[in-house]
């Protein structure tokens, strides 16, 4: 048995249990959020690839930088912080683009 009833008696705050238990929460949720999110940016990368469109596209990344460090400072999150999680993950996504690119041209070729 490992649940808080088992940590507390452990000596373990009961709080700090509490509030662990949340936060494996939010790391759950945000796994399934990334997750539904690279599903999405998927499509869009095999989209455009059938249109011949570059994997990267810098005036959406600076404008979604810009969206989302505003949306951290609103939050009380380090604007700084958004930008380099936001950055980590566009740098992710254009690596996926670019390899759907790469597979989609060849199938084209061999077509």
């Amino acid at each position: 048995m490992s649940g808080p009833e088992t940590m507390a008696a452990q000596g373990i705050d009961p709080e700090l249990v509490r509030l662990r238990e949340s936060i494996d929460n939010f790391d759950a949720a945000l796994i399934y959020l990334l997750a539904e999110r690279f599903r999405c940016t998927q499509r869009v990368g095999e989209l455009k690839a059938r249109k011949g469109l570059p994997a990267s596209d810098p005036g959406r990344e600076s404008m979604q930088i810009a969206r989302l460090r505003k949306l951290a400072i609103d939050a009380k999150l380090d604007p700084d912080f958004a930008e380099t999680f936001l950055t980590f993950v566009v740098k992710e996504v254009i690596r996926h683009h670019q390899t759907i690119a790469a597979n989609h041209n060849a199938i084209e070729e061999r077509k």
